[in-house]
């Protein structure tokens, strides 16, 4: 765990993960966004990461710092993300944005040999075999994640490891009112990781369509979108005369930034896809 939470922090345990020798120059797409922001004062503080373009729809001109509340660094935030990829020629282009804006971003970057970090959620498995093909065909690394929490990736290990003998499960996510898309995609890969430790992804009980209460892998899923919240999940177990709960919380955006950062610095050394956090501690 110690060795783990060094590279999530950017430091190397002695004979254990090395940092890149360069800077990594970042472009964000997102930038004005509220995890758009998070993103720039987390880039900007770090020593190996250069923030050298700023993508978003919305504070077109304005300084991607004083948006991000850190003062000016000397990057405007621009509208054309084809302009800015090939003015700054980034190593990493992290996108924090929709999904139909996140399919055209990533696309882009592979089309520039630009590698990606995406924490976007919402796409369709059709578009993420679409990337995934692009990015094999054109050696492009990335990672689409949907989650940077380390407290979530070890949430749905857990899961995963007690879904082996509580095969009863169903999970509730609740997010902010400004999430869009639902159920969630951590919710939609935490029901990967049960149906896979149970061995079957067969349905055990079905809904009736209800507002947001849907079915992944044989895994029932409930959405929660109200104000004060941010990012929270619960996977519930059932079983003879008890339950088992598995929770996590993230109490600000701040909680996802060391796995952006650790993502940044491993998808530079990727040729390939990876989808969630996971892959990347090992």
């Amino acid at each position: 765990m110690s060795e783990e939470l060094d590279m999530l922090t950017g430091r190397a345990a002695e004979g254990g993960w090395l940092r890149l020798n360069r800077v990594i120059k970042v472009v964000i797409a997102g930038a004005a966004g509220r995890m758009g922001r998070e993103v720039v004062r987390a880039i900007c503080r770090a020593e190996d990461m250069e923030l050298v373009g700023a993508v978003d729809v919305v504070m077109a001109g304005q300084d991607a710092g004083t948006a991000a509340g850190i003062g000016e660094v000397g990057i405007a935030i621009c509208t054309d993300l084809a302009e800015v990829l090939d003015k700054t020629a980034p190593d990493v282009m992290v996108d924090f944005t929709v999904a139909k804006a996140a399919e055209a971003n990533i696309k882009m970057a592979i089309s520039r040999k630009v590698r990606f970090v995406v924490g976007t959620t919402g796409m369709s498995a059709s578009t993420m075999e679409s990337i995934m093909n692009e990015a094999a065909q054109a050696g492009v690394g990335g990672a689409v994640v949907p989650n940077f929490a380390l407290g979530a990736v070890l949430m749905m290990r857990f899961a995963r490891e007690a879904s082996r003998y509580f095969p009863d499960c169903e999970i509730v996510e609740l997010h902010h009112d400004g999430k869009v898309d639902f159920p969630s995609g951590t919710a939609k890969a935490t029901a990967h990781e049960v149906a896979s430790g149970r061995g079957d992804a067969v349905s055990r009980r079905g809904l009736d369509g209800g507002i947001r209460g849907v079915e992944v892998e044989g895994v029932p899923i409930h959405s929660v979108r109200l104000p004060g919240l941010v990012a929270h999940q619960e996977v519930i177990f059932g079983g003879p005369g008890q339950t088992l709960t598995v929770r996590h919380d993230s109490l600000g955006r701040d909680s996802f930034m060391p796995g952006v950062l650790l993502a940044v610095r491993k998808v530079s050394q990727l040729d390939h896809v990876v989808l969630g956090l996971d892959p990347l501690l090992e």
